[in-house]
């Protein structure tokens, strides 16, 4: 079985070279990875460019460049399109897996685990985002998100439809709660270091509020377009 990792990005300059170079010099093997494909939606910051420059530099393992509508639902379709690879690793472009991460994935797959994540800890050492990286232990849905990235067999990801790409925010949460009612989920024991940026600009305690603001508002049954009103409005502005 062989990997194929898929990292949405917009306007990711800043770090997706750096993204690149850690996947392929951390992997336990580069035969593990079938290719690395980034999907853009749209980067006007020169973000393909340096995809493209990485691809052409790293001749251990092929790197793709994805163009594709913006939304982070319907570019992570568009790479599981795109993929050739027995099992997708959804990756955020700020989020960094644990060494060997191609083993640890396979390993589960291998036991029969045809879907799950890592655990998370983010990269600012505030004692709210300790507690939130505590909870990621617990193989609960209402402990999961899409920092802590998401592997699925790709004949299972075919069955369930893919993401839901009506949902522009919370796509990630809408997976893994269709995953849970299948009882195809399981959290591996590392831990994915995510970026805080977003905590840092809006500030921890206010963007936590807006985040289970959103949770509670699905949870009562709140739409989709919902949701993204709320995000788009609270959080993004």
């Amino acid at each position: 079985m062989k990997i194929s990792i898929i990292i949405p990005i917009l306007n990711e300059a800043a770090g997706i070279g750096e993204l690149l170079s850690y996947l392929i010099n951390t992997t336990s093997t580069t035969k593990n990875l079938k290719e690395i494909i980034v999907v853009d939606g749209g980067s006007v910051d020169g973000s393909q460019n340096i995809v493209q420059t990485i691809a052409k530099s790293k001749k251990e393992i092929v790197i793709k460049l994805t163009p594709s509508k913006k939304g982070r639902a319907i570019q992570l379709n568009a790479g599981a399109k795109a993929a050739s690879g027995e099992i997708l690793y959804f990756l955020h472009a700020d989020s960094y897996p644990p060494k060997h991460y191609d083993r640890y994935i396979i390993n589960e797959v291998e036991k029969g685990n045809n879907a799950g994540c890592f655990r998370m800890k983010f990269d600012y050492n505030h004692w709210w985002l300790r507690f939130l990286s505590w909870l990621t232990q617990f193989e609960s849905k209402r402990c999961r998100g899409g920092d802590q990235s998401q592997f699925i067999t790709t004949s299972l990801f075919n069955q369930i439809g893919g993401y839901d790409e009506s949902y522009i925010v919370y796509e990630d949460n809408e997976l893994v709660d269709r995953l849970f009612s299948l009882k195809e989920f399981v959290i591996i024991p590392k831990y994915v270091i995510t970026s805080a940026r977003r905590y840092r600009e809006i500030g921890v305690f206010r963007l936590q509020y807006h985040f289970l603001n959103i949770h509670m508002r699905r949870w009562m049954g709140a739409s989709s377009e919902d949701l993204y009103q709320y995000y788009k409005e609270k959080v993004v502005n």
